[in-house]
């Protein structure tokens, strides 16, 4: 069964860092991409990076540019977000999710939310003023 199981958020004050993982099961990285999404209450999905194993492409949303990491460990199976510099508008749920296809990451990626398989249910980040 694949599982992707989120976790790192929390409440921390603007200007602050968190580091999210996305612990899978039931499959490995390889040849797959990642894509991290999040949902503020009342807001429509977004995507904010994707990373490929299968041609080591990275894209991140132009808002989180310079703030957000992607990175994985595939001997944990596992990606990480860092998020740096946070700030209120980055209060969401973040999610990740898998493409088996595997990528590569552009726009599209974070746009396309059919080419993901399966979802993680989320961990909350809270950015306080």
């Amino acid at each position: 069964e694949v599982q992707l199981v989120e976790s790192g958020g929390g409440l921390v004050q603007t200007g602050g860092s968190l580091r999210l993982s996305c612990a899978a099961s039931g499959f490995t990285f390889d040849d797959v991409a990642i894509g991290w999404f999040r949902q503020a209450p009342g807001k429509e999905r977004e995507g904010v990076s994707c990373i490929s194993d299968r041609d080591g492409t990275t894209y991140y949303e132009d808002s989180v540019k310079g703030r957000f990491t992607i990175s994985t460990d595939n001997a944990k199976n596992t990606v990480y977000l860092q998020i740096d510099s946070l700030k209120p508008e980055d209060t969401a749920v973040y999610s990740c999710a898998v493409d088996s296809y595997g990528g590569p990451c552009t726009g599209i990626s974070l746009v396309d939310f059919d080419l993901y398989d399966y979802w993680g249910q989320g961990t909350q980040v809270t950015v306080s003023t």
